[in-house]
């Protein structure tokens, strides 16, 4: 109400009724939202872009080095670096495609007025939210005030993608224990009481936030259950838990990034 009462005083009385005409706060508060996941989807393309080419030079720099790989943590047959980077390229590569599929129904503009039929609109409202949506270049639909499955779908890209992180992270994590000796990790943590270690922090990380995100998607899921025709309380529990799951999957795209960076293979005739 006060933001309307300000947009309002600042076109002056001759258009303050036009302000905020048949439209109800949700309607603003989630176009705005569906902007902000436009924008950090774009971000998270270029970011999983980034990683897979690291990744890939990660290959061209070290993919013959021998390694044993492990099944069910025991010693299997031996593979090459190369072999063990492709199973990480590969969910990345998927993501991306994912994302972009999604681009295009996923971040649309919301308008449906008090109870989302549009009617305060006096027939105009589904031309208006086509303005709006090229306006803002978002797609177009039809109200979704508590159809919130748009929301949970990338909630779970999101985790999904944290989750993929967290493998790699866990991969990297014990092949740079000592008894295996694959890896080794450049800016590893070091030890206030043990300083001969190099702990694999940023591996570690990407196991925490791929753990977080993964028990964040139940609670986001709460969400679903949106009641009649609009929910406070579904609603509220969204804006405590989505920001929390996107900066989580930000964050473990950066660390992975570094990570990635510092990241070498130390050749070894893996044992057969």
């Amino acid at each position: 109400p006060e933001l309307v009462r300000q947009l309002r005083a600042t076109v002056g009385a001759s258009h303050a009724a036009a302000v905020h005409k048949g439209a109800t706060s949700q309607d603003i508060i989630d176009t705005a939202l569906m902007l902000r996941l436009k924008h950090a989807a774009a971000t998270f393309m270029n970011g999983l872009g980034t990683l897979a080419a690291l990744l890939r030079q990660l290959k061209t720099r070290h993919g013959a080095v021998p390694l044993m790989a492990h099944t069910r943590m025991q010693r299997a047959v031996p593979f090459t670096v190369a072999d063990k980077i492709d199973t990480w390229v590969a969910p990345l590569e998927r993501q991306t495609a994912a994302l972009d599929l999604m681009n295009s129904d996923l971040f649309v503009v919301q308008l449906g007025g008090p109870v989302g039929t549009r009617a305060s609109f006096n027939g105009m409202g589904d031309a208006i939210a086509r303005a709006m949506a090229d306006m803002l270049g978002l797609g177009d639909a039809p109200c979704w005030h508590s159809q919130r499955d748009r929301i949970a779908v990338f909630a779970s890209w999101l985790s999904v993608t944290s989750g993929i992180f967290g493998k790699i992270g866990q991969d990297i994590a014990l092949m740079a224990q000592n008894e295996i000796g694959d890896v080794g990790i450049v800016g590893g943590g070091g030890s206030s009481a043990m300083p001969h270690k190099s702990n694999p922090v940023q591996a570690e990380l990407l196991v925490a936030l791929a753990r977080l995100n993964a028990g964040l998607l139940g609670t986001l899921n709460q969400a679903l259950v949106h009641e009649n025709e609009r929910s406070g309380a579904a609603w509220t529990l969204e804006w405590l838990v989505l920001p929390q799951m996107t900066v989580a999957t930000a964050a473990g795209m950066e660390k992975a990034a570094t990570l990635f960076e510092g990241l070498h293979f130390l050749p070894g005739e893996p044992d057969s």
